[in-house]
């Protein structure tokens, strides 16, 4: 129990400020655009409630911030144990081993799922470029932190990222929406005829 007592994150806001928000909306538009998609494709149900379900849990993991409460979690289970002082190692191990298991995953997803990445290049490099920026930002380096706070005429890079990879995954389920409203269309003007 006193090990649950030393952990500084708390179920709270994590980032109240206008991006903060902005960022969790453009996350819950993009579920929303997905579990549409999901609800319209037969073939790709799955796969894209799938899709759905990440942006949704990305959205709440926005403001909770859960991967500060792992680290919170290994920093004091490692200072009880007695191997704080080796943490880099451990550190290390843990970033290949995470490196390695999506690389693992993502690389047998596209082999599984190839048919339908091939006619969804946007959603594949959509989803690839916002969990690489996470899994990268979550990993930590400091050069990496100090280029995200940076940016272009006031827009961090950290925002422009990850905004620019809901964007993807976003547009890629509104391309699937109407291409399916616009195939739909043409059936019922081809059933007319």
């Amino acid at each position: 129990m006193d090990l649950l007592l030393k952990i500084k994150w708390r179920p709270e806001i994590g980032d109240p400020t206008f991006m903060g928000w902005f960022t969790v909306a453009a996350y819950f538009a993009a579920a929303l655009l997905a579990w549409r998609a999901a609800r319209q494709s037969i073939p790709t149900r799955r796969l894209w409630f799938g899709v759905a379900a990440v942006m949704a849990f990305l959205c709440l993991n926005k403001q909770l911030d859960l991967q500060s409460l792992f680290t919170d979690l290994g920093r004091e289970i490692a200072r009880h144990d007695g191997w704080y002082g080796e943490r880099r190692k451990v550190q290390k191990v843990f970033v290949v081993a995470v490196l390695a298991g999506s690389g693992l995953f993502g690389g047998w997803f596209a082999w599984r799922f190839r048919g339908f990445l091939g006619g969804h290049k946007l959603l594949a490099f959509g989803l690839l470029f916002l969990l690489t920026f996470i899994v990268v930002r979550a990993i930590s380096f400091h050069h990496v932190d100090v280029f995200l706070k940076q940016g272009i005429a006031g827009m961090r890079w950290n925002w422009i990222l990850e905004l620019s990879g809901i964007f993807l995954v976003a547009a890629a389920a509104f391309k699937d929406l109407k291409g399916r409203a616009s195939g739909s269309a043409q059936g019922v003007t081809k059933l007319n005829r």
